[in-house]
């Protein structure tokens, strides 16, 4: 259930936002993708305790992305791996003058003649590949403060969430996207190679908090009909996340809840973001469990004027929270 304020009148509308925005429809469960996998290639190199085994595979990912396919060579011994590269069909722009079957072909050639001829060395070039997966103690809560403006209407309803967590003993994370460094999302796909962005900045705490949470709470204001562009960021760089649960899984049953608050009067200015932040939750297999949307903020000013909306937020969030314990 949503719940839209506007000024004195609360009024509530069953069910989700329009989702033909979101990335997976309403009961679509996001699991690990197993693809359909060829092999292309098969050598064994080397004699008796050096002897290693190199493979190609042809993994089609069409089941996710139409016409997506992944090649992934690897070296082996004794069933451990200890090489690995992967590429991707979709890495490819239409300008580079490279195929991702052209490379990784090539690839398999290169490492053939290295480990035939130098094997130290390759072992010295080449390493198996690490899961750049930080562990952190599982978090109740986690709200994502989208708004630039840490003492606005966003941060007091932040806030309000904070509180009522702590009132039943939960712990709670707050992230404030326009504080931290987080390069914007270039759309390369490799981290549908590997699980996680080509990016190392402040975006991989974000994800740690996000990947055991029971319950995300997005704070946002309208801004040109959308979210702020340091939201923005995080919900393009999340695509590393959606990948890495596409590949490893990842923890079911998550909830996620919107807070927005809009300069004018009207439902209608809160469409878009809606839209954004439902297809954002889905994309991570986190259900949509409700909104709160205040409108006309350029009169009201101050939402603790508003009389109830504390308790309306407060309530929202324990009814959440306890869903969990």
């Amino acid at each position: 259930m949503a719940v839209f304020i506007a000024l004195s009148r609360i009024f509530a509308r069953h069910g989700c936002t329009d989702s033909s925005a979101a990335f997976l429809p309403p009961g679509v469960v996001l699991t690990v993708m197993e693809p359909v996998r060829e092999l292309l290639r098969s050598r064994e190199i080397g004699d008796g305790a050096h002897r290693v085994l190199l493979t190609l595979h042809r993994e089609d990912f069409s089941a996710l992305y139409p016409g997506m396919i992944r090649f992934a060579l690897a070296v082996s011994s004794n069933e451990k791996i200890r090489a690995v590269f992967r590429t991707n069909t979709f890495e490819y722009s239409p300008l580079v003058p490279l195929k991702a079957e052209t490379v990784a072909v090539q690839a398999a050639d290169d490492w053939e003649e290295q480990l035939r001829t130098n094997p130290a060395l390759f072992f010295q070039e080449h390493w198996p590949e690490s899961r750049r997966k930080q562990r952190t103690p599982s978090l109740d809560m986690v709200v994502i403060q989208g708004s630039p403006r840490g003492d606005g209407n966003c941060s007091i309803l932040a806030g309000w969430a904070v509180e009522a967590a702590h009132v039943l003993g939960k712990t709670v994370q707050v992230i404030y996207p326009h504080d931290l460094s987080i390069h914007c999302c270039i759309g390369c796909y490799q981290c549908y190679n590997t699980g996680f962005c080509v990016f190392d900045d402040d975006m991989d705490e974000i994800i740690d908090a996000l990947r055991d949470t029971s319950l995300l709470v997005v704070c946002s204001p309208v801004y040109t009909n959308t979210v702020p562009g340091g939201l923005k960021l995080v919900i393009d760089r999340c695509q590393a996340y959606h990948a890495e649960r596409v590949i490893s899984g990842g923890k079911q049953g998550q909830k996620g809840m919107l807070f927005s608050v809009a300069g004018r009067k009207g439902e209608v200015n809160f469409t878009c973001i809606t839209r954004v932040i439902t297809a954002f939750l889905r994309n991570l297999d986190i259900e949509p469990s409700g909104e709160i949307l205040i409108d006309h903020i350029d009169a009201v000013k101050d939402i603790r004027t508003i009389e109830g909306m504390e308790r309306i937020v407060k309530e929202k969030i324990i009814s959440l929270v306890k869903i969990h314990s």
